[in-house]
């Protein structure tokens, strides 16, 4: 299993992997883009499971580990897979209407200050039938984080706003799952799907290591039941969206 910088990290890869594969139901050989790829980490399960994918990022620094891991893959892989400096507003530069059977944009939406723009253009992109997958900050969960911390005036300040400053220190902005589905449904990829992640281990410390073995596994178990359980999956501190055009 990859590691990907962390405990915390870990956990968001592996359930959004498991809900995609859910999503997809076993099909294979689709066109996927994934904006905001990062360092590659979904681009390339998705590779690996047979889809040709695109991965899109603004990022220099990130977009190099990507190329990196992606240079490491076996050919077969790394054919079925271009990567891309750019953000999700630009995708009219380089692919035309109905591109895509499935795009993701996971970890993109806090940083905008108006989701809406983005997820128009990221709509025109799909195929009918295509699958968007969003992974967004949950609004309606703001205040767990420093409420768990004793943060008690971060706690009360994210009661009554969708703005917040992540751990890096950059501010950025949550959705909730409401505003969400009518923004797909205006853009005519309407919520088919939702999932919680992180909902125990948001809070583990950013250096955390990652657990091995049967530890790990009942962890990750314990972390997808709560993502699909009301009302574990309500207070997590990631949504994992899913709408279908």
């Amino acid at each position: 299993m990859e590691r990907q910088g962390g405990l915390r990290n870990l956990v968001r890869q592996e359930l959004v992997t498991r809900q995609l594969t859910e999503q997809l139901d076993g099909l294979t050989g689709l066109r996927v883009l994934d904006v905001g790829c990062g360092q590659g980490t979904q681009a390339l399960r998705l590779a690996r499971a047979g889809h040709v994918v695109t991965g899109l990022d603004p990022d220099p620094v990130t977009l190099g580990a990507a190329q990196a891991a992606l240079a490491a893959e076996p050919p077969e892989v790394r054919q079925r897979v271009r990567l891309l400096g750019g953000d999700g507003h630009q995708c009219g530069r380089w692919f035309g209407p109905r591109s895509f059977d499935v795009v993701l944009c996971h970890g993109v939406l806090m940083y905008l200050p108006d989701p809406d723009p983005m997820l128009a253009s990221l709509a025109r992109m799909l195929a009918p039938g295509g699958l968007l997958s969003l992974l967004v900050r949950n609004a309606d969960a703001l205040a767990m984080r420093p409420g768990l911390t004793g943060d008690w005036r971060t706690a009360l300040h994210a009661f009554d706003s969708s703005r917040y400053t992540n751990r890096l220190g950059l501010p950025a902005r949550a959705d909730r799952l409401t505003d969400l589905a009518t923004t797909l449904s205006e853009v005519s990829v309407p919520l088919r799907d939702w999932y919680g992640v992180r909902v125990f281990t948001d809070n583990a410390p950013e250096d955390a290591a990652p657990v091995d073995g049967r530890q790990l596994a009942q962890l990750l178990d314990a972390e997808e039941r709560a993502g699909r359980e009301d009302p574990y999956r309500q207070v997590a501190a990631l949504l994992h969206v899913v709408g279908v055009k």
